[in-house]
């Protein structure tokens, strides 16, 4: 049997048993004695075949999210449309970490720009903005411009009144998932990705990496700041996200030909909460010419070599 033939036995055995456990699935709320014995019984297989072809690798986490992508992303937007538009709301009731949360995100960002060799300080971009709590006391405040990306509708709209002291300072409101969200080329000093990485599949949080890279000016950076697993990926089925383990973000990052510059912990926040990292990146300029381990992928390689084995062996699930 070739690796074709044996890929697509497994991709539609795969389909098959996924689809009879769904309804099961949920009705008991991802069990752990169901989940560990899909997990044993057919992830590691499949997942090892996965390997064998380019850009079909997924982690456990993206196999984990039931009845595919589209459906992961459908639960995360149903789940955001009953949360208020405002700073509470933002904050998912812990509004009174947000002090914290913006000194200590101001303190990170201070050491990154507006110096000989740092990133500039005319435009940045906020993703996944909500109504613009970063926006308005993060970046604003260094940025003599800023955009704000969101797939709410609602969170864009409160956003443009929460922010009207600053109308000439703020270009943009695009209203838009990050899987499908391309920023514009060479545009900004700063990308900042807070709270919504963990949003994204693997591979479109690999992608959305790329393309960010190709908005970024000279000595521009990314900045990621999400909540962090201290070991593994947790899926989260009540917002429909993961949280995943700083092995596995670095892992990402890397892939998307990304250099950490820096990365440091929130601090500030009780015990009890779920560990906050910030992580800043660039792009490497010094990364091997072949390979997807090695040096991460450029946007067109990525989208074409992801067309391909769609087209061969359709989309997985």
């Amino acid at each position: 049997m070739d690796n074709t033939t044996e890929y697509m036995g497994a991709h539609l055995a795969f389909k098959s048993r996924w689809h009879k456990t769904d309804e099961e699935l949920c009705r008991h709320s991802m069990s752990f004695v169901l989940h560990k014995a899909i997990r044993i019984d057919f992830f590691q297989s499949y997942l090892y075949l996965l390997e064998k072809l380019p850009l079909v690798k997924l982690y456990a986490l993206t196999s984990e999210v039931i009845n595919g992508e589209m459906q992961f992303y459908a639960r995360a937007k149903h789940f955001y449309r009953e949360v208020p538009a405002s700073e509470e709301g933002m904050m998912g009731d812990f509004v009174e970490l947000s002090s914290a949360d913006v000194e200590s995100s101001r303190e990170f960002l201070r050491d990154l720009v507006g110096g000989p060799g740092k990133a500039g300080t005319d435009f940045a971009l906020d993703c996944g903005s909500g109504i613009g709590r970063v926006s308005k006391h993060v970046l604003l405040p260094f940025f003599k411009r800023v955009e704000l990306v969101d797939m709410m509708e609602n969170f864009l709209a409160e956003a443009q009144n929460y922010l009207r002291g600053y109308k000439r300072k703020v270009d943009m409101y695009y209203c838009c998932g990050l899987q499908d969200f391309t920023p514009a080329p060479g545009k900004y000093d700063v990308i900042w990705i807070q709270w919504v990485s963990g949003n994204l599949t693997d591979k479109d949080l690999l992608g959305f990496l790329i393309r960010c890279q190709k908005g970024l000016k000279e000595n521009g950076i990314i900045v990621l700041k999400d909540n962090v697993a201290r070991q593994g990926c947790v899926l989260d089925q009540v917002d429909s996200s993961v949280i995943r383990d700083l092995n596995i973000l670095s892992n990402l990052i890397e892939k998307s030909g990304l250099t950490i510059l820096r990365q440091q912990r929130q601090e500030g926040f009780p015990e009890t909460c779920v560990p906050v990292w910030m992580i800043a990146m660039q792009k490497n300029f010094t990364r091997a010419r072949n390979g997807v381990t090695e040096m991460g992928l450029e946007l067109e390689d990525f989208e074409l070599r992801e067309r391909e084995n769609e087209a061969e062996h359709g989309k997985p699930r």
